[in-house]
């Protein structure tokens, strides 16, 4: 690896270990966000062995200190939903372009995450692709059989559905490998019958 590669992804590692939420892995309480960032890069490597530096640093980046900004300060609503995802986007990958100037990145190649993160090129980009695949991955993995308990099921076919319909055929297949509880692999099914 690179050394400024290095560089960047212990640096987003450093800011996202300061996420004061925790989750229990193996019996240690890891922060959230450092796990995830490891989740997401763990993906995208399984997807893209030979991945970019840009989209490894994307990927380690895509939630960097996002506790910071919480959800409650936006209206409950779609509107304002929406409004959240895009000031995280825009805060990630201003976090991200910072970290990359430190280490000596090019211009060019900050443009190229900050592309990578904000998804605007899907699903014409390969790349973000992979990144999306691997996002969606780490939800249905990770995420999924929690929100399954407090969702209703008509919400979570949604939602299975709208995550289906953004994933490539390679992460469909990965998909489909994952070890999902009976009553995931279950809501999944209805979700991809419907």
């Amino acid at each position: 690896m690179p050394d400024r590669l290095q560089q960047v992804l212990q640096a987003i590692d450093r800011l996202n270990a300061e996420d004061p939420n925790t989750e229990t892995v193996g019996g240690t309480a890891r922060p959230k966000e450092l796990l995830y960032a490891e989740r997401l890069t763990d993906w995208v490597l399984r997807l893209d062995p030979a991945a970019p530096e840009p989209l490894r640093i994307a990927a380690r980046g895509q939630h960097v200190r996002r506790w910071t900004i919480p959800r409650s300060r936006y209206e409950m609503t779609r509107r304002g939903y929406l409004r959240w995802r895009e000031t995280l986007k825009a805060f990630h990958a201003d976090m991200v372009a910072q970290v990359m100037r430190e280490a000596g990145y090019a211009e060019s190649e900050i443009e190229r995450v900050r592309r990578l993160m904000s998804k605007r090129e899907l699903p014409h980009d390969a790349e973000t692709q992979v990144l999306e695949d691997a996002l969606c991955l780490v939800f249905l993995e990770t995420q999924f059989a929690d929100l399954r308990r407090k969702e209703p099921e008509a919400k979570m076919v949604e939602i299975l559905q709208k995550t289906w319909k953004k994933m490539s055929e390679q992460g469909r297949a990965e998909a489909l490998k994952l070890p999902l509880g009976l009553e995931e692999r279950t809501l999944l099914g209805k979700a991809l019958r419907g």
